[in-house]
């Protein structure tokens, strides 16, 4: 199975539990009376929406460069977050106010065994879908899925922690318990909201890889600092799941073209394998002067016609 197919089916997977959750805690919440259980119906809804996306962005992603766009379609990865993260943080602010109106007139919540139950199901469905979804992103890098993997690991929490609330309502029978869950639920919306907004925004305006990835760039040219000059203008950049990275490279003079192609083939396989989906740019320029490498290549090539020289040659 291809990158691309594991995105999508993990995409498939992540839109199908919240589908069921979704109706499980809608039907329970209002069997129930529950504004916290109908709350967390509709955070599932949101990752039906978030999840959906994600598939779509994926999908688009993967597409290869075309003549409209040049460099990929890797940033329908980052604009899907964007939406994503607006559509979210709408659903949020209707979860805290309608949990602001039920706070300040509590109703007593029936059927709480039933909110332990789904409570406990969502908690267990999350977890082994957000493990799937984690497994997928180590090997693709998928910003769209690692932002769904993040979205269901929260719902993990979020479900624990309406389970020991609905044990305190069932203990206590206060029903103000309630809405304080729906407020917790929301508040918990708000910031995923967040996150994945500003990881989206990140990489719209082309923000630097992170500076652990910066560093395993310096880490591979260091150990190959023997091969050419020096390297300046390193930028990296993040679009989607992929890796944009170019500099320059200043090689000694004498180089042969096949050398220094050669050379960047070399260090732009080196990189690949600690940066995985990485497009890379290696601008070559020779030394303005005659540096201590110039002048030892020189040597070896002097030393090398020499050897070719048939015998007798004068």
């Amino acid at each position: 199975m291809s990158g691309t197919d594991e995105k999508i089916a993990a995409a498939n997977v992540s839109v199908a539990s919240d589908c069921f959750l979704f109706a499980l805690k809608l039907a329970s919440g209002l069997m129930m009376g529950s504004i916290g259980m109908v709350s967390e119906a509709f955070n599932s809804g949101t990752d039906i929406i978030a999840a959906s996306m994600a598939r779509y962005s994926v999908k688009r992603s993967s597409e290869p460069a075309d003549k409209d766009h040049r460099y990929g379609h890797g940033k329908y990865e980052n604009l899907s977050g964007l939406v994503e993260g607006a559509f979210i943080f709408v659903v949020a602010a209707a979860i805290l106010y309608k949990a602001a109106t039920k706070f300040l007139d509590p109703t007593a919540i029936d059927f709480v065994e039933v909110g332990l139950m789904v409570m406990g199901v969502s908690a267990v469905l999350n977890y082994f879908v957000a493990k799937k979804m984690f497994k997928v992103v180590k090997k693709t890098g998928s910003l769209a899925l690692e932002a769904d993997a993040y979205n269901h690991l929260s719902d993990v929490w979020i479900s624990a922690g309406v389970f020991v609330a609905f044990v305190a309502i069932r203990v206590t029978g206060e029903g103000v318990i309630d809405p304080m869950i729906a407020a917790v639920v929301g508040a918990f919306i708000a910031k995923a909201a967040l996150s994945v907004t500003k990881r989206s925004m990140e990489g719209l305006v082309d923000k630097s890889l992170p500076q652990s990835e910066i560093d395993a760039i310096e880490r591979v040219m260091k150990e190959h600092e023997l091969d050419f000059v020096d390297f300046h203008k390193l930028r990296a950049r993040s679009t989607g799941s992929e890796r944009q990275i170019d500099l320059h490279l200043t090689v000694p003079r004498h180089l042969s073209v096949k050398e220094g192609h050669d050379l960047v083939e070399h260090l732009e396989l080196e990189i690949r394998k600690v940066l995985p989906g990485s497009v890379i740019v290696i601008h070559i320029e020779p030394c303005n002067s005659e540096c201590e490498k110039c002048r030892m290549q020189a040597v070896d090539r002097a030393f090398i016609r020499t050897e070719e020289k048939p015998p007798g040659a004068g």
